[in-house]
């Protein structure tokens, strides 16, 4: 019984491999299906970090970008000169954008205010315009004039080897009605002058950037009340001073290098104290009043160009030409 019990067991034997080879096909698909749900697990697990990204605070714009889109949302497109663009790869409107973060030590909030109004009165006044305007003679000429020095040796093509002067001769002046008498008048004369300056700076060509402490895109200005005729301040003198020391302070922030009030009469004091009202005291450290105008070439040994001094006019102290020889001034007929 024992043998013929093991028999039928060994014959049932080769059975088995028949009967497991069937569902092979469907064990196949079984195995499929958590692969196709792989796709779901992967969205789960990336989940979390897609809502960590939205929470992230977001990554704050430079203030030379946030000044840039505020000079866009105002849509005039110029400053000095400078069709403004993209300050990532545009270096003159950086220049000009740094100046006006400059002149407000770094406080965005007061940049932006400051370039928005100077982008308003620039669309208003068209300084542009006003270089190409003519002037009246009899009342403007001789008053005001630009110079340019340019270095003589490797720095000429660098903006340290360029130094360019503005020469307000008041002393000059005939008539006190005929030049100050219509403030709209001599405005418009006085920016057209600032702009020929600002010509000769040529912040559109600049090639180097400046920062809040290198900016070599600055111009010396001069005002020489030798021989002035008035020895009182007029109302339209006061007028006339009060309102481009406004328009200067708001619109050309950061181009005055150093500033020269020759030969200055005790009377006219107001003007120091009226400045001091609208300029930065930062800037009023770059006033100097001088009793001496011939001493003037001596004011200048930290310039980049050699002999600076001795290329001004000889009344200023200097060997060059008189002002009239070769200056520029604002057209006039």
């Amino acid at each position: 019984m024992d043998k013929s019990e093991t028999k039928p067991a060994d014959a049932a034997a080769p059975v088995a491999p028949t009967v497991t080879a069937v569902p092979e096909a469907p064990v196949a698909q079984t195995t499929e299906a958590p692969v196709a749900a792989a796709p779901a697990t992967t969205e789960s697990a990336d989940a979390p970090a897609k809502e960590a990204e939205k929470d992230a605070p977001a990554v704050e714009a430079s203030p030379i970008a946030q000044l840039w889109k505020a000079a866009q949302e105002n849509g005039h497109p110029e400053i000095w000169g400078v069709t403004l663009a993209d300050p990532d790869t545009h270096i003159p409107t950086q220049i000009v954008l740094q100046k006006y973060l400059n002149a407000n030590d770094g406080d965005l909030v007061k940049a932006k205010e400051q370039l928005t109004e100077t982008l308003k009165w620039r669309a208003e006044m068209k300084p542009l315009e006003l270089v190409k305007k003519t002037y009246s003679k009899a009342k403007f000429e001789g008053l005001g004039f630009v110079t340019t020095y340019t270095a003589d040796n490797e720095l000429a093509t660098e903006p340290e080897g360029k130094e360019v002067f503005t020469w307000n001769i008041y002393g000059g002046v005939k008539s006190i009605e005929e030049t100050f008498g219509k403030l709209e008048e001599f405005l418009e004369w006085r920016v057209a002058l600032m702009e020929l300056a600002l010509q000769d700076l040529a912040i559109d060509k600049a090639t180097k950037p400046i920062t809040a402490d290198y900016d070599p895109y600055k111009i010396y200005q001069v005002h020489d009340y030798k021989s002035i005729s008035f020895l009182r301040s007029p109302p339209q003198v006061r007028s006339a001073s009060s309102e481009t020391i406004k328009v200067f302070a708001q619109c050309y922030p950061e181009l005055l290098k150093e500033k020269f009030f020759i030969n200055v009469p005790a009377i006219m004091g107001f003007v120091y104290t009226f400045m001091k009202l609208f300029v930065a005291a930062k800037t009023i450290k770059k006033f100097h009043p001088m009793s001496n105008g011939g001493n003037l070439h001596l004011e200048f040994p930290d310039s980049k160009i050699k002999g600076l001094g001795e290329k001004l006019p000889a009344a200023y102290g200097g060997k060059g030409g008189d002002l009239t020889a070769g200056a520029k001034e604002p057209l006039l007929e």
